[in-house]
């Protein structure tokens, strides 16, 4: 590193450390004290490099990355190009340890039980595919998990003979026992695995997990998470969650670049558990056995831990507590006009900051997703359903009130033409 390398760093800390102190004064009597804070989020909202002449309300599918990621990763990718064998592989590849410990730190597990892998997606496939069953053998999950995850124990079902029932679950749900009972009455002698979001990427809905899981070990069935919107969202530890496998996407709402997740596997499962990618039989008992997929790029990985450090910064009690204000605040708006229905509960327990909404009979849902984004260059997601179809409206740390309130108008405006 020469002198003005060097100088360039040390500015560059001076500021992050100047930025911090300026977002996280810790005077805060509660997280919801600090969520109605505008001067607060502000300083966060300002490490964003997002766009600011839309309004995006779509953050559930991928999140935009903080300054800092997106320098890191800048950094590691200049870096490595420098080699790439001896800067990519032999110096930043064994980097991805750190960031293996600092998720492992934050979920509240062992490190040699997480897997990076590059979304939710590849973990619960690895999960999925890895677990063994035969014909006849039967997986439970519900009709409104995702989609992706549906496909894949079909594919299983078409080339294996297994069996893959469906549970159907009102919106908004009524109770989390609700929940529960449609798991335990479902549950038959033939089932061996079930398959639950932790939080629903449609309505939000957040699930009894532990109490689903618990009750599926005592008759021997095994239970994989699906994680991928939970993570960071709101605050829990894997390890209180008595399941088996739990699958993450790191660029929703950790805020880590695009293409970073996380597999976790119980210890005990990892050496019966198969690799999705083929892997010696030195490794059947390695976590890292559900990595391997070839050459990569070292920068996604080792950027995680600035994401998570941005969090850290934030605290994950009031990061949930602002996604809460933010989803509560329209909801409770949109929630007296009469042509609009609620679709997610909004207890605390039931739901964070994914939030969905439709409409009633006669007003077409589709038609007010399009003209928001044409006409008000607002970016929701509307979410088509065998059983229902609303618009899912998903902010973030940076969203302000301002856009909050912009879209609440406009969602009357055009209900009221």
């Amino acid at each position: 590193m020469n002198r003005r390398d060097f100088f360039d760093l040390t500015a560059r800390a001076a500021a992050l450390a100047a930025v911090a102190e300026t977002v996280l004064p810790h005077t805060y009597a509660s997280p919801s004290e600090a969520a109605q804070d505008e001067d607060f989020w502000m300083a966060i909202r300002n490490e964003f490099t997002t766009d600011r002449t839309v309004v995006n309300l779509n953050n559930g599918h991928v999140s935009p990355a903080p300054r800092t990621v997106q320098e890191a990763m800048k950094r590691y990718l200049d870096y490595s190009n420098m080699g790439p064998y001896h800067t990519m592989i032999q110096q930043l590849e064994p980097k991805v340890e750190t960031a293996r410990r600092m998720i492992a730190e934050a979920a509240g597990c062992d490190s040699e039980e997480v897997a990076i892998t590059r979304n939710s997606s590849e973990s619960l496939e690895i999960a999925q595919f890895g677990i063994e069953l035969k014909a006849g053998d039967e997986v439970l999950t519900t009709n409104q998990d995702y989609p992706r995850m549906l496909t894949t124990f079909a594919t299983r079902a078409r080339r294996e003979g297994i069996k893959v029932t469906q549970i159907s679950f009102p919106v908004p749900v009524p109770s989390m026992d609700d929940l529960y009972q449609r798991f335990e009455k479902a549950v038959t002698p033939a089932t061996k695995v079930i398959l639950v979001c932790h939080i629903t990427n449609r309505t939000g809905q957040i699930f009894p997990v532990r109490r689903i899981c618990d009750m599926a070990h005592a008759r021997g069935i095994k239970v994989i998470v699906d994680g991928a919107h939970a993570f960071q969202q709101f605050p829990y530890k894997i390890s209180d969650l008595n399941c088996d496998f739990y699958g993450v996407s790191l660029h929703k709402w950790t805020f880590a670049p695009v293409g970073t997740g996380f597999l976790y596997v119980n210890k005990s499962l990892i050496k019966e558990t198969w690799p999705m990618m083929a892997a010696g039989v030195r490794q059947d008992g390695d976590i890292r056995k559900f990595e391997e997929i070839g050459t990569h790029p070292a920068a996604n990985h080792d950027a995680i831990c600035e994401a998570l450090t941005f969090n850290q910064n934030i605290g994950i009690e009031r990061k949930a507590a602002r996604l809460r204000y933010l989803k509560d605040r329209w909801a409770t708006r949109l929630a007296a006009n009469k042509k609009v229905k609620i679709l997610h509960n909004p207890d605390p327990e039931m739901s964070c900051g994914i939030g969905m909404f439709g409409l009633t009979e006669g007003n077409d849902i589709r038609k007010l997703g399009t003209t928001l984004q044409t006409k008000y260059g607002i970016y929701t997601a509307t979410s088509p359903h065998a059983e229902y179809t609303g618009i899912r409206v998903t902010p973030s740390v940076y969203t302000t009130v301002q856009e909050i309130d912009y879209f609440s108008g406009a969602v009357e405006k055009e209900l009221a033409g």
